[in-house]
């Protein structure tokens, strides 16, 4: 329930920056006409994002006769989540990953890279898969498009106030000062928003796998298999299109620090904490 209420109030927190932002900018034309486009954009990839990231990949549609074992995993915790039957891929990528994607449950695909399938055991593989199908019963794709069409409209919003500067409710021009912090500010916070939005729903799929999976402390296990054995192992395809970093199940760009405030999921340490303590009954 926290994580849910978390995610919907830095929903609340980006698109009252994006009404903000327009307020600031005035020019109602411009402002409807970049959320026009933002979401034309994000509509396009809400429908078609599941086939564009699965070619990206080279992701390798299988079935109960190419990957037997893998194949019947998989059915075998969608029936548990009672969820439709997803597609079912193989990425030939010696780095340990897995992401799902589609739009709706029913529309749904999971895929695994073949490193994730030679690090993990069964029980850990099944942990990973059931995160997967988490995300498909919480219907994060459709969250994460929303955020990301506002965070863009904001981007577009920041580009019209460098190109053409800002206008306030009398049509006055806004101080120039003004119009670069915006430039430079509301993309940067829309970012930091939608990340802060991922990890919540990381959060929540790590919670929804262990329930569908039985196994808290397999889901644990395999996050720290994978932290390990991605060490210096680059998931290339991620490399050259970092915006799909989010869909895995770690982020294999994360990084700690202050540059944390800038990765799409929590730490792995945290994450293995509150499984941990889920498996305990705390």
């Amino acid at each position: 329930m926290f994580n849910l209420m978390k995610t919907a109030v830095l929903m609340a927190a980006i698109t009252a920056l994006f009404m903000t932002i327009g307020r600031l900018l005035g020019g109602q034309q411009g402002m409807v006409l970049a959320l026009v486009v933002a979401l034309g954009m994000n509509f396009f990839s809400y429908w078609f994002s599941d086939k564009m990231v699965l070619r990206m990949y080279n992701a390798q549609e299988v079935d109960e006769t190419t990957a037997p074992q893998f194949y019947r995993l998989v059915r075998e915790l969608a029936a548990r989540a009672e969820l439709p039957m997803p597609r079912v891929y193989l990425i030939q990528e010696d780095a340990p990953n897995a992401f799902a994607t589609g739009r709706n449950p029913q529309h749904a695909a999971v895929a695994a890279t073949t490193g994730i399938l030679r690090v993990l055991s069964e029980r850990e593989l099944r942990g990973v898969m059931a995160h997967e199908l988490a995300h498909v019963k919480h219907r994060d794709i459709l969250i994460s498009t929303i955020s990301a069409t506002m965070a863009g409209a904001i981007g577009m919003l920041a580009n019209f106030a460098m190109l053409f500067g800002g206008r306030d409710s009398e049509g006055r021009p806004v101080n120039p000062i003004v119009s670069i912090l915006v430039m430079l500010l509301a993309p940067l916070a829309a970012s930091l928003i939608q990340m802060a939005i991922s990890r919540s729903r990381e959060f929540e799929a790590d919670r929804g796998g262990a329930q569908i999976s039985g196994d808290p402390q397999a889901l644990a296990s395999a996050l720290q298999k994978i932290h390990r054995a991605a060490q210096g192992l680059p998931l290339e395809t991620t490399e050259r299109h970092p915006e799909t970093a989010q869909m895995m199940i770690m982020n294999p760009l994360s990084a700690g620090g202050l540059r944390g405030l800038f990765s799409t999921h929590p730490s792995t340490e945290e994450r293995v904490e509150r499984l941990l303590a889920m498996a305990a009954g705390r």
